[in-house]
């Protein structure tokens, strides 16, 4: 079971990383805290303070069509910002 499934990169995500050493990731919907811990600390080489996890909602969707009412949604999706010791910091170009 793979927990880091690819790095979040957005405008807020990556004003948090500059200001707050807070990076974002799309995780694994059932691992927890401590999984997560450990997976960024052996896959980044950094020291992690706290993980702050989120279960993301799927969107749907309806569209009007030549051939009737078309419905679809999103897949459901778990975040985690974790936020690095002070002076360390992740550099997701080099790692991907």
């Amino acid at each position: 079971m793979s927990i880091i499934i690819r790095p979040i990169v957005t405008e807020k995500v990556t004003k948090e990383s500059e200001v707050l050493n807070r990076f974002g990731f799309v995780v694994n919907k059932k691992a927890n805290k401590v999984q997560i811990k450990k997976a960024v600390e052996a896959a980044y080489g950094v020291t992690i303070l706290s993980v702050n996890t989120m279960n993301v909602r799927p969107d749907r969707t309806t569209k009007y069509t030549k051939s009737g009412l078309i419905s679809g949604k999103t897949n459901a999706i778990k975040k985690a910002i974790v936020q690095v010791q002070e002076g360390e910091t992740i550099d997701f170009y080099n790692n991907i």
